[in-house]
């Protein structure tokens, strides 16, 4: 079966399918499909759906070049994603007929309280999300398993998760080995997060070719994070120098998530967490959430519940 689109235009033609065809070979690679292009007329041959989304994608960027608007390979890759809206609505529907799982390639994610299912709708609604709250709560388990969603769904190119390495002033030189030696113990949850939810070659793999990175906060300085979801992990030990710095790394057709535990705060004394601080400086903001959790969403052992609660009792000041 093929899906067969005609454009009327042959100069937009051209400039729709690039230089060298390099903008239909670009979308062959992306969704699985091939283009063939006679004239002002292209066919698509492949699986129903990647033929709709490849449709999709060349309808949309034919519309953008007929508003006089250049086409990129940035902006194919734009398209593509959007083309996936439709998945992503398709698991905000999920949301509300109350079937609250997260879809990874390993494993369907079900958040457990109403907190966690809260928290799940916020990281696939809004672009900034906070899940703050004690440890045991699933708050990074959940964004990571988002973020795997995102990029397997194709509405994000690359996954960054991030955490403070070390936890007052990420100070590494003592640590024996070279860099990635030095940081990947402090990293090591969110390696372990990740291999719940893909293969371990496709993991491998993907950390190869980049798409998946894992580095320590102070590294993020000076980027610019594009087409990614970034989940900021262990956020109440940054400064607030560092959480504006983060905050600010956010860019095209990207999403964060930052997930803390106010209580655990190991900065040097005097120093203000980043979380906090951007607790008090972004509420209200337009475009970010805010999720909070306590014991009763603690999903470790049942004794882990009820230390928080302990600890809790004994300084309540800093719940």
């Amino acid at each position: 079966m093929q899906t067969l689109l005609e454009f009327a235009d042959n100069r937009l033609m051209v400039d729709l399918c690039g230089e060298y065809d390099r903008n239909l070979v670009k979308l062959e690679t992306e969704l699985g499909v091939q283009i063939i292009h006679r004239g002002n007329q292209l066919h698509i041959m492949g699986e129903v759906e990647a033929r709709n989304r490849a449709a999709e994608t060349l309808r949309s960027l034919y519309d953008r070049l007929k508003g006089g608007n250049p086409v990129e390979m940035g902006d194919v890759d734009g398209a593509v994603r959007l083309s996936a809206g439709e998945r992503g609505e398709h698991q905000l529907e999920m949301f509300r007929t109350g079937q609250v799982e997260i879809r990874t390639r390993k494993k369907n994610v079900a958040p457990r309280t109403k907190a966690q299912q809260d928290y799940a709708r916020s990281l696939f609604e809004t672009e900034l999300n906070f899940g703050i709250g004690p440890a045991g709560t699933g708050k990074t388990y959940i964004a990571v398993a988002a973020a795997v969603n995102f990029l397997i769904e194709g509405h994000v190119n690359r996954i960054i998760l991030s955490r403070p390495a070390v936890e007052a002033g990420e100070k590494l030189g003592y640590l024996p080995g070279d860099m990635k030696e030095k940081v990947d113990p402090y990293m090591q949850p969110l390696y372990d997060a990740l291999g719940d939810f893909l293969p371990s070659k496709m993991l491998a793999k993907l950390m190869e070719e980049k798409r998946i990175e894992i580095a320590p906060l102070a590294f993020m300085r000076g980027r610019t994070l594009s087409n990614a979801f970034v989940v900021l992990d262990e956020a109440q030990n940054a400064t607030e120098l560092q959480m504006k710095m983060f905050l600010t790394r956010l860019g095209e057709g990207s999403r964060m998530a930052i997930t803390g535990d106010r209580t655990q705060v190991d900065l040097p004394r005097g120093m203000q967490s980043g979380l906090v601080s951007a607790e008090r400086v972004l509420n209200g903001v337009k475009g970010i959430s805010f999720n909070y959790f306590t014991s009763v969403d603690v999903v470790r052992h049942p004794l882990v519940a009820r230390i928080v609660e302990a600890y809790d009792r004994q300084s309540p000041a800093q719940v």
